[in-house]
């Protein structure tokens, strides 16, 4: 197959393109329509027509990122598109060779990295069927496929080159707080329907995940080639002059790991309970025998793996009902995967396989984690520091940024000052050349920015030296204008007043903070002097423009340090993450809920927040902040999409009557 030229809308195709990929006879013509209803990529089946005496593929089907642009960011941004592309171009010409059959044949597949624009053409499936998740599978049906399931694998168990790829050895995109996200809500929606036999189930596995994970995951279990979604919908049974009897689809979710885990996913749901009990052991011997007689996985082997492995329809119930738009089939058929999932998982007793939970201690960053991590392939792969202070006796707070976005070779260089009294002074250059040496920065207008953990995890001195512009409309920084050339110095150091906090879901940390030193702006100097603050630091594929958020961090006046993030993520339910430490003791959140109000500023924009209550659990804490300070930048990105990113701080008052400050920024995709 050729892989040097990216397709992107079928509306590109030609008939020289078709000729030289197909490789058969001159193509003359061709016609296209789409087909399925996939949500991050798009598919066509194109039938060709040949000129006299020339022969090829009489339709093919061709597969291309989604022309949503947050979706096809997601699918980026996760290693959707370059997984399936791979599977195709690096995996699937073993598995042909090696006389496995349920893969489609791939004639070109292309993808750029940058863009997200890929292409897969594949050969045509039909006349085929596909599976009825809620129906279930025939007996035959069943039997063919977990068959198939053992061909498919068995040429690549234990694979040394596929267990050191990258590309399929990612970590788990589902962890332990994003499951217990999404299933709050799932419960929420589906609790009534639930029997107490099921909540069991999933009430162990939530509890437990990142530990049944670490289990699974270890060496001494056998790995191999997972599809990840191995299910009836992704399943084609040929008909009469069909090329195969089974083709398999959507290889998206393709990754190295427990070899059991497609066989166990396909058997708790295939069929209904009665008779998936009823023809188990013959469905495990049916994949047994298809591994060959050479295979070193035993039939005992193979029913402790599937027992093990029942969970990941559970988690799968669960995720999958959270990620897609709410329908009445979609009700039905995750309620059909959670029954039976939950049954598969007792009538193999998996509940005594579980290991027992080891509590939830909240994680904290490592002394390495201060430093500058390896870039991912990802194009906007960035690494952030933020630093932010609020001086409420002064009346003036401040947040300072450095963002290294390697891959588009530019670094963002951001510090901010503003008060109720004062113009906002802003420096803010989103162009400002990737540095060598990423805790010394130089802007384009001479600006300096260092950073150094002096004291990893205790202490961290930040500079800004240069030019910066005031604001009297702090909006205007929303619309993109000028303010008036001033100076600025911050000199600055941030010394830790509390628990370093790591998230579990994001690579991240945050730190509560007393800051101190000195600011110089607009001729105005402040000496700083242990006033309350936050810094952080994260690292990662951050998309500013395909997820919204609420992010906050405050200090009371007890000791108190609160700090929360409402994750508005699209397609998914509400999440929430954080914690509320004082005295030593850190809980984490579970669920952070804003409320903001948006008001109008200087010259009638809505663009500026006026107001918002967090409310946090557990605990059951309300926060009420009143914007004092508005210090927000416009943020562009490589494709133009924009986001208004606005952080203000505020005066707060919790509902038991305690006081403090704090900074919060919102991101709002425009």
């Amino acid at each position: 197959m050729r892989t040097d030229t990216v397709l992107e809308r079928p509306a590109d195709l030609t008939v020289e393109w078709l000729t030289e990929v197909l490789q058969a006879g001159r193509v003359t013509e061709f016609r296209y329509d789409r087909i399925g209803t996939g949500q991050m990529s798009e598919c066509y089946r194109v039938e060709v027509t040949y000129a006299p005496g020339d022969t090829g593929p009489a339709s093919i089907v061709l597969k291309v990122a989604a022309g949503d642009p947050t979706s096809r960011q997601t699918g980026l941004a996760l290693g959707l598109y370059e997984r399936e592309v791979r599977f195709y171009t690096d995996i699937a010409p073993r598995l042909t060779a090696a006389g496995a059959g349920p893969v489609a044949p791939c004639h070109h597949g292309a993808i750029n990295s940058e863009t997200g624009v890929f292409d897969l053409v594949l050969g045509d499936a039909s006349p085929a069927v596909v599976g009825d998740e809620i129906r279930g599978a025939t007996t035959e049906q069943a039997l063919l496929a977990v068959a198939e399931l053992g061909r498919l694998h068995a040429p690549l168990l234990g694979d040394p080159t596929l267990a050191g790829a990258d590309w399929l050895n990612r970590d788990a995109p589902v962890t332990g707080a994003l499951l217990s996200g999404l299933y709050a809500g799932f419960t929420d929606r589906y609790g009534e329907a639930m029997t107490s036999d099921q909540r069991t189930v999933c009430d162990r596995l939530v509890a437990g995940f990142d530990d049944y994970l670490a289990a699974e995951g270890a060496p001494d279990r056998p790995m191999g080639l997972v599809h990840g979604d191995y299910r009836l919908d992704n399943l084609l049974f040929g008909g009469p002059g069909a090329d195969r009897p089974v083709t398999v689809v959507d290889w998206q979710t393709v990754t190295w790991g427990p070899a059991l885990t497609d066989l166990a996913y396909f058997l708790g749901c295939a069929l209904p309970v009665a008779a998936r009990r009823e023809h188990h052991d013959a469905l495990l011997r049916a994949y047994h025998d298809a591994l060959g007689a050479d295979t070193a996985l035993t039939l005992d082997a193979i029913r402790e793996g599937v027992r093990r492995q029942s969970f990941f329809g559970v988690m799968m119930a669960i995720v999958s009902a959270m990620l897609v738009v709410r329908t009445e089939r979609g009700d039905e058929m995750f309620l059909t995967m959670l029954e039976r999932h939950c049954a598969h998982v007792l009538d193999t007793e998996a509940l005594a396989t579980l290991p027992a939970p080891s509590g939830t201690a909240p994680l904290q960053p490592a002394a390495a984690d201060e430093g500058a991590h390896p870039a991912g392939p990802e194009p906007l792969w960035n690494e952030s520091w933020y630093f932010d202070f609020v001086d409420a006796a002064q009346g003036i707070g401040g947040w300072i940024r450095l963002g290294l976005m390697p891959n588009e070779n530019v670094a963002w260089v951001q510090a901010l000052l503003c008060g109720p009294d004062m113009p906002t002074i802003a420096v803010s250059d989103f162009e400002v050349p990737l540095p060598a040496d990423p805790f010394r920065v130089l802007t384009g207008d001479g600006t300096v920015l260092t950073h150094a953990a002096t004291v990893p995890l205790q202490r961290c001195a930040v500079t800004v030296r240069g030019r910066a512009q005031a604001y009297d409309d702090p909006a205007a920084l929303l619309r993109g204008e000028p303010g008036r050339d001033v100076a600025a110095v911050f000199d600055l150091e941030w010394a830790t007043d509390g628990v370093p906090y790591q998230y579990r879901i994001a690579s991240r940390y945050e730190i509560p903070c007393t800051v101190s030193g000195t600011v110089v702006a607009d001729g105005r100097s402040f000496t700083i002097d242990e006033v309350p603050g936050q810094r952080d630091h994260s690292w990662g594929a951050r998309d500013w423009w395909g997820m919204e958020w609420v992010w906050s961090a405050v200090h009371l006046d007890d000791g108190t340090h609160v700090h929360g993030v409402d994750l508005r993520i699209p397609g998914l339910p509400p999440m929430g993450v954080g914690y509320v430490q004082g005295g030593g003791e850190l809980t984490e959140l579970e669920l952070v809920t804003a409320r903001e109000v948006f008001g109008d500023g200087i010259s009638g924009d809505k663009d500026l927040p006026v107001s918002t209550e967090l409310s946090l659990a557990p605990g059951d804490l309300v926060v009420d902040t009143v914007m004092v300070g508005q210090a927000p930048v416009r943020l562009v990105a490589p494709d133009g999409r924009v986001s208004h990113f606005p952080r203000a701080w505020a005066t707060v008052t919790t509902g038991d009557g305690r006081r403090g400050v704090g900074w919060l920024e919102w991101n709002r995709n425009q």
